[in-house]
């Protein structure tokens, strides 16, 4: 085997029946044995490490992920392993069920960098049809300052004679709900406002007869709080109390005014009430003395 100048060139294969020289053999990459150009597959050797580095994936039915099986381990104990540990079927939805361009005629699928939301319309599309020409938006919606549940009323109402005709049918049984639903939120909220007219009414009114009727209801329910000076009564306002003390105690008060005491100067015999201003006259009138 070999030649002078190449002393190991070539080998014997390792299948004992064949034992064929080859110049160009092959060495398994399993079991590390040699083997001619007849031999050289796994299958034709009979490896017996032909599954060692097997990469056999299965996907799972129930979370779409996939599922490596072990060569040395039997693929019902693998399977039964991820069901119990690692399998989540929610992630079915995100996996086989992506989001597409709404655009008719158009397959993108809608990912993290191809997504741009439409602000008018509030839709998500891809980047070739992110313009409004492009996916035919209808543009900004308009606010409706008309009763909330007009458009609710009108739809139901339009839907009533279908629900006549089919009464088995979940739709008009769902319309028919929603009518009584709003009817009874429309006449609730129209008795709460006339509630509140009413009210507000009664406020106004009592507002308008101001200090006569707060004096009249202090009276009747005996709060009492100001009281004569000159008298056990009492009064509920200061109004109340003065009104009293002028009808009450004035002819009392006319003698206490006529006994006020008069100094009369000794020189000129004019009276003053002040005694203040009986030194400044004397002072300035006669010279500073009182001596007669």
């Amino acid at each position: 085997m070999g030649t002078p100048e190449f002393p190991n060139l070539g080998r014997h294969c390792s299948v004992g029946d064949c034992n064929q020289i080859d110049f160009l053999p092959f060495t398994c990459d399993r079991c590390d044995h040699v083997f001619c150009l007849q031999h050289r597959s796994y299958t034709s050797h009979k490896c017996p490490n032909a599954d060692q580095k097997d990469v056999t994936v299965l996907i799972c039915p129930l979370c779409a992920k996939g599922v490596r099986l072990n060569p040395n381990e039997d693929p019902n104990i693998t399977w039964d392993s991820h069901v119990n540990t690692d399998c989540d079927p929610s992630n079915y939805q995100k996996v086989t069920k992506k989001k597409k361009c709404p655009v008719p005629g158009c397959r993108e699928t809608l990912t993290f960098s191809n997504t741009i939301r439409c602000k008018d319309c509030t839709k998500e599309h891809c980047l070739k049809h992110r313009f409004g020409p492009d996916h035919k938006c209808p543009g900004p919606r308009k606010p409706d300052s008309t009763f909330p549940f007009g458009n609710m009323l009108r739809r139901s109402q339009k839907a009533e004679p279908r629900s006549n005709s089919s009464s088995n049918n979940s739709s008009s049984w769902w319309s028919s709900s929603l009518l009584t639903v709003a009817s009874n939120f429309k006449s609730s909220a129209e008795a709460g406002m006339q509630k509140l007219s009413t009210a507000t009414t009664q406020a106004i009114q009592k507002a308008k007869d101001g200090i006569s009727t707060g004096s009249s209801s202090s009276s009747s329910s005996g709060d009492l709080v100001e009281q004569c000076v000159q008298c056990p009564a009492r009064f509920p306002t200061v109004g109340a109390l003065i009104e009293h003390c002028e009808k009450s105690h004035q002819s009392n008060s006319q003698p206490n005014r006529s006994r006020v005491t008069v100094d009369v100067c000794p020189k000129c015999s004019k009276a003053f009430r002040d005694p203040v201003l009986l030194v400044e006259h004397v002072e300035r009138d006669h010279g500073g003395t009182s001596r007669a």
